[in-house]
């Protein structure tokens, strides 16, 4: 597998659309009472071409182009991959902006990533325009639910090169801990790394050139879904099924009636399942295997058990381009360990003074892809924070703020974010495994320490 044979998610998306025309591409489940969708909803990757089609034309005619950026706030509206495809055909970034963000948050995201067009959800349009008429630089808002033919010309020239795989495909917001959301700058390359770090990882991670349908309940604008499962498919020509989000009721249920064979979700949700009532559809799916970050090691095997099918615990950042897996037996299912490096990333634990610590020692993981192109596949940096981008990537390596340890067989654990280490007694205690032990409690329903 050689990435470098992928140039643009849209020049992806031509190659799979020849390939597989027929194959199902995304899938809503039904809901009743959604605004969109309620029965549910599947098309095609040759239907999705046609989709991308008609709005590249409209986006091309407005002078739409290398170098620009499009926000966007669908909520999770499956017709988001019409503007993703016809904006990355052209060139544009997309700027994905959470729903549930609160007016100066969307203001900031807006102004911050210069977005030249904005689309909005008319259920949020009042305060697209709000936003639009209180900031300085002129941006064009149009609405998603009834996207025009014809949009407002922008004023600033595209570039006049074509894009290629180094060309931002996404502006992604991560959720700091402190201060301003950080602007990711991800390339097409980053979003095929991602992808295929994920799709040809092997192991328990077996996925199978006949389709997969991949149910993924974590939000569009979040990368464990846009940067992950939406590329894998994307190049493999299966299927991502997404929910509104995510339902404990109906989530059996909808896996068995969208007839998914691969799940992919976060560490809270196993926690949930378990506490269920049991059903038949539990065991009446068909799915072969879920990737997970952070799942709970005393729930591990019990989940397996219960519901038929392997949970790989992995880990990611948005910033990096590429997962980490304990994807091969035996699995270290009842500790915290997301596995080893691999073709796709060189991994290290350092002390506070950039030293790689002994082996069974705590320290902070940093990465990289290799020592010659250390941030290949990578994202490109924080927008308009070099600082922040280089503080990051010093010596060469990129410092996730993770606190893990590596034992003498090469495998990671990981502990807590550097910044939840709790010292005691000169001994470090991760946060984590505090919540851990207090929501073992029957009468404790959430924690956060």
């Amino acid at each position: 597998m050689n990435i470098s044979d992928y140039k643009t998610l849209f020049d992806t998306l031509c190659d799979t659309v020849k390939r597989y025309p027929d194959r199902a591409a995304y899938c809503v489940p039904p809901m009743a009472g959604r605004s969109y969708h309620p029965e549910g909803w599947e098309i095609t990757w040759q239907q999705v071409m046609a989709g991308v089609d008609a709005k590249r034309s409209v986006y091309q005619k407005a002078g739409v182009g290398h170098g620009h950026r499009v926000a966007i706030l669908f909520e999770q509206r499956p017709e988001f991959f019409f503007h993703y495809y016809a904006l990355n055909s052209l060139g544009a970034g997309i700027v994905p902006i959470n729903p549930d963000y609160l007016v100066d948050e969307i203001k900031y995201v807006i102004e911050h990533s210069e977005a030249s067009l904005a689309v909005c959800v008319d259920s949020r349009m009042g305060d697209m325009l709000t936003i639009s008429d209180e900031i300085e630089a002129e941006i064009k808002v149009v609405s998603f639910d009834s996207f025009p033919d014809e949009l407002p010309v922008l004023p600033k020239a595209p570039r006049q090169d074509a894009p290629n795989a180094a060309t931002e495909a996404a502006l992604l917001y991560t959720s700091g801990t402190t201060g301003k959301p950080k602007g990711c700058v991800l390339t097409n390359e980053y979003f095929h790394t991602f992808g295929a770090s994920y799709l040809f990882a092997g192991g328990r991670l077996d996925f199978r050139d006949t389709g997969e349908r991949l149910y993924n309940p974590l939000p569009l604008h979040h990368a464990n879904c846009l940067s992950i499962s939406v590329p894998a498919m994307l190049m493999s020509g299966g299927c991502v099924i997404f929910p509104d989000r995510f339902h404990a009721s109906t989530w059996w249920k909808d896996l068995v009636a969208t007839k998914a064979t691969a799940a992919q979700f976060q560490g809270i949700i196993p926690n949930i399942l378990l506490k269920l009532p049991v059903q038949s559809e539990e065991r009446q799916h068909q799915v072969r295997f879920a990737l997970c970050a952070g799942i709970e090691p005393s729930h591990h095997e019990a989940f397996e058990e219960r519901f038929g099918f392997p949970v790989v615990e992995m880990w990611a950042m948005s910033e990096t381009g590429r997962i980490i897996t304990d994807n091969f037996e035996p699995r270290k299912i009842h500790t915290r360990s997301f596995g080893r490096e691999s073709q796709w990333v060189e991994a290290r634990v350092f002390d506070g003074h950039d030293k790689e610590v002994p082996p069974n020692h705590p320290g902070e993981l940093v990465i990289r892809s290799n020592a010659n192109e250390p941030r290949q596949g990578f994202f490109s940096g924080y927008l308009k924070n070099e600082e922040a981008t280089e503080e990051a990537w010093k010596s060469g390596w990129f410092h996730t703020g993770d606190a893990v340890i590596q034992d003498d067989e090469g495998f990671f654990y990981f502990l807590d974010r550097k910044k939840n280490i709790i010292r005691r007694s000169g001994e470090n205690i991760a946060a984590a495994e505090v919540e851990a032990c207090l929501t073992a409690h029957d009468r404790v329903k959430q924690v956060a320490v």
